[in-house]
């Protein structure tokens, strides 16, 4: 399992609740770039169009150098390949509020890219100054530690 993308800002600005894999379908010149790491899911999020189809909205996907009259189109709506019993639990959990976002994009030990997505309800200033102070207090007691040896 290779990881291409993160998206760091999730842990930051939601609370991550329910994990899924899910499958992406893509065109020919979309792979080559990924596989370049050329792909971005910083403002990508997830929309149900009709009751079992699941897309992925912002994701950008550089065009492809080599790709002349074949490349992609960069902000391309793209389908994400779930198992119904998946998408059922996915609409389930669904209330005002929640969202689901990519977390992070890789390619599976079989070569295909797969996405994290997951279940996400966004944090107030709150919860992210909460999450800062916590970090900032990791960060101290690691340099205390690391000192004492």
């Amino acid at each position: 399992m290779k990881i291409i993308c993160v998206n760091k800002k999730a842990n930051f600005n939601f609370f991550l609740l329910q994990k899924f894999t899910a499958g992406i379908a893509l065109k020919g010149t979309e792979i080559k770039s990924i596989r370049q790491g050329k792909v971005n899911i910083q403002d990508a999020f997830c929309v149900f169009t009709s009751p079992y189809q699941l897309q992925i909205r912002q994701m950008h996907i550089a065009e492809y150098d080599h790709g002349n009259i074949y490349n992609h189109d960069v902000y391309r709506a793209r389908q994400l390949l779930l198992k119904k019993k998946e998408l059922n639990k996915l609409r389930g959990n669904l209330e005002e509020g929640i969202t689901i976002i990519p977390t992070s994009l890789f390619l599976s030990d079989k070569n295909l890219v797969k996405v994290e997505i997951a279940l996400a309800r966004g944090k107030k200033l709150f919860d992210k100054r909460e999450t800062i102070k916590k970090r900032d207090l990791e960060r101290c007691m690691q340099k205390f530690d690391y000192e004492d040896l």
